[in-house]
């Protein structure tokens, strides 16, 4: 069991893994092979950091504590493919952070502070960045919605989002009583794989058009959506035999991309 030497902050969410065993499932999940970049958010006490380092040419590590610094640099000592960057990762420019490094292949594993996750997802997106592969260990209740499909109860729009770029598979459980201190939670390790787009005009619209068509979750679109084109919307949704009464965690992410690009 891992053990560290720190003072815990809980406005940082900290919560740091103390079992090598999960590491190593998370690894093997990653499948990192080739010239590859890492990028990790939150390395806490470099558990998961370290063996990123045996198996990444590089790994590039957000860590907003800086008081984390000498913890960090003396569990990574024997490495020297590592850079720590200390700040919010949601203020980093990630595009120039890794411009400096060559490398075929990119990835993004990461057991990542729970309160800062979807815009940690978000970001990602946003980034229009290739990733090879994203793990993350998420709280199972944001696992489990991430990776469920329409007409369940957990579909919601940050799940249409994701799904218009990765194939999202839920990987393993991991119980709360594996890390210091204890959080109030369980975890799941999710992966994200990249999968060919479809046509979609324009990401921005797309993505308003999934938050305001889930907001009211028990309200039909017609009532979501009032503010749209409503015809150009029941045009669309009938080319699917649906009409404006159905909800939105009924469709499936590519009628909504249908539905961004008419209007």
């Amino acid at each position: 069991m891992e053990k560290y030497n720190v003072k815990f902050k809980k406005k940082f969410g900290q919560n740091f893994l103390k079992d090598k065993k999960i590491v190593n499932s998370i690894i093997k999940v990653a499948e990192i092979n080739g010239r590859s970049l890492v990028i990790e958010v939150g390395p806490g006490g470099a558990i998961l950091t370290s063996s990123l380092c045996e198996v990444a040419n590089r790994v590039i590590c957000y860590e907003i504590d800086n008081e984390l610094e000498e913890e960090l640099n003396d569990k990574l000592s024997n490495y020297n493919n590592y850079e720590i960057i200390f700040k919010d990762f949601l203020d980093a420019d990630i595009l120039s952070d890794i411009s400096k490094y060559d490398y075929d292949k990119l990835y993004f594993v990461s057991n990542v502070p729970y309160y800062i996750t979807t815009p940690i997802i978000i970001k990602l997106l946003r980034s229009n960045i290739k990733f090879d592969k994203i793990v993350m260990m998420v709280q199972k209740e944001l696992g489990d919605r991430l990776s469920s499909v329409p007409g369940s109860k957990e579909y919601s729009s940050i799940t249409a989002l994701l799904n218009y770029s990765y194939d999202i598979r839920r990987e393993f459980k991991v119980s709360r009583n594996e890390f210091i201190p204890i959080p109030n939670v369980d975890s799941v390790v999710i992966s994200l794989t990249p999968k060919d787009r479809i046509y979609l005009k324009d990401f921005d619209k797309y993505e308003k058009l999934l938050r305001d068509s889930f907001q009211f979750k028990r309200k039909t679109l017609r009532n979501n959506l009032r503010g749209y084109d409503l015809e150009k919307v029941g045009n669309v949704l009938a080319t699917y035999d649906y009409d404006l009464n159905v909800r939105a965690e009924e469709l499936d992410y590519s009628i909504f991309v249908d539905i961004a690009n008419s209007l």
